[in-house]
């Protein structure tokens, strides 16, 4: 059974996660400002019934889901492969930082964790619940699937491998979006854009490389 308790959150990380957040709510409430300020602008110039159009074509739009992404992405550190998979496979994995590190709530069971987002001054509320499994490669690598769910609805899954090289660690991660998202979730890419790396940082990784693939499905 899933359990509430104390999770130890490494504190530069979360802070970090904290600034995105400070960012990225005012962001995506300007994509509310705009469709009204649309509807307005339109009853002003003609009408309500056209007003009714506008904003009504203008929220489908900002909400349809119709952007698909995914990526690869490589990082390195100096902590040991075993401490770096014990880190993936725990309640805070590092590539979750602004899930785990905004959330009000975590719960814990075995092998799944669950952090309660609220939004909305605490109106709402979403729960994200990621599952994971672990494996070895046939070169002996650790190999880590987190399966992220929000709500109970597939989100995105992220396939980690683990790998001693030279004078450190290796972590290769591929992450595929398991739900398409809509153009007023893009002000939320944008501002986790400019925090992913430093949060990632925080935790003792370097971004080596990132490849970063969005595509419309209309």
């Amino acid at each position: 059974m899933p359990s509430t308790r104390t999770v130890d959150r490494p504190r530069e990380a979360r802070a970090a996660a904290q600034r995105y957040l400070r960012r990225e709510r005012p962001l995506s409430a300007l994509i509310v400002v705009l469709a009204v300020a649309g509807f307005l602008g339109t009853f002003i110039a003609t009408s309500l019934a056209p007003a009714v159009v506008v904003g009504g074509l203008l929220i489908i739009v900002a909400r349809a889901p119709i952007i698909e992404s995914r990526g690869t992405v490589r990082l390195r550190t100096d902590e040991d492969a075993e401490s770096v998979a014990e880190s993936f496979t725990g309640p805070t994995p590092p590539i979750l930082v602004f899930q785990w590190g905004i959330a009000d709530e975590i719960r814990t069971g075995d092998e799944v964790v669950t952090y309660r987002l609220s939004y909305l001054f605490g109106l709402r509320s979403v729960e994200v619940t990621v599952d994971t499994r672990t494996d070895r490669t046939p070169d002996g690598s650790r190999r880590i699937e987190l399966e992220v769910t929000v709500d109970g609805q597939p989100w995105s899954t992220y396939v980690v491998t683990v790998d001693t090289r030279d004078d450190g660690t290796v972590v290769e991660y591929e992450y595929t979006a398991d739900r398409r998202f809509g153009l007023r979730r893009v002000p939320q890419r944008i501002v986790a854009n400019r925090y992913r790396d430093e949060a990632l940082e925080a935790q003792g990784y370097a971004v080596v490389e990132r490849n970063e693939q969005y595509g419309a499905a209309i």
